[in-house]
């Protein structure tokens, strides 16, 4: 048993390894896009810094949500496999709420950690070059 739990672990940081980088190609895309309209906000007075946070605040939203939309998916499926599968045992399910929420929390910092690389080079772009890119 512990062998098929240790499988199901790593499969699972497998896919949060995939989901991770998925975030961050979607971040610096976005990042590319509105490469345009990062150098206007600079021009017009936003730091360097406050420029990163911003885009460290997108990430760490999107991480959030995913968390809590994935927590919700995985609830509801877990409810109606075990609703299935055991119809015959008079069970309860019972929903570590304490873990789901330190699940949410490590998924919103490591979204965060994925927009590090597209922030810093979306606050180094030059602004003149930048507002000349269409």
């Amino acid at each position: 048993m512990s062998q098929l739990i240790a499988v199901v672990a790593g499969l699972l940081a497998v896919a949060v390894l995939i989901a991770l980088i998925g975030i961050a190609n979607t971040l610096t895309l976005s990042v590319l896009e509105r490469t345009r309209e990062s150098a206007t906000v600079r021009a017009l007075g936003l730091t360097r810094g406050q420029l990163r946070a911003t885009l460290l605040t997108e990430a760490l939203l999107m991480g959030l949500v995913a968390a809590v939309v994935g927590i919700g998916f995985g609830l509801t499926y877990g409810a109606v496999v075990s609703s299935v599968l055991f119809t015959d045992i008079d069970a309860t399910v019972t929903v570590p709420v304490g873990q789901l929420l330190g699940y949410a929390a490590l998924a919103a910092l490591l979204a965060a950690l994925a927009a590090v690389l597209p922030a810093r080079r979306a606050a180094r772009a030059p602004i003149v070059s930048a507002m000349a890119e269409t």
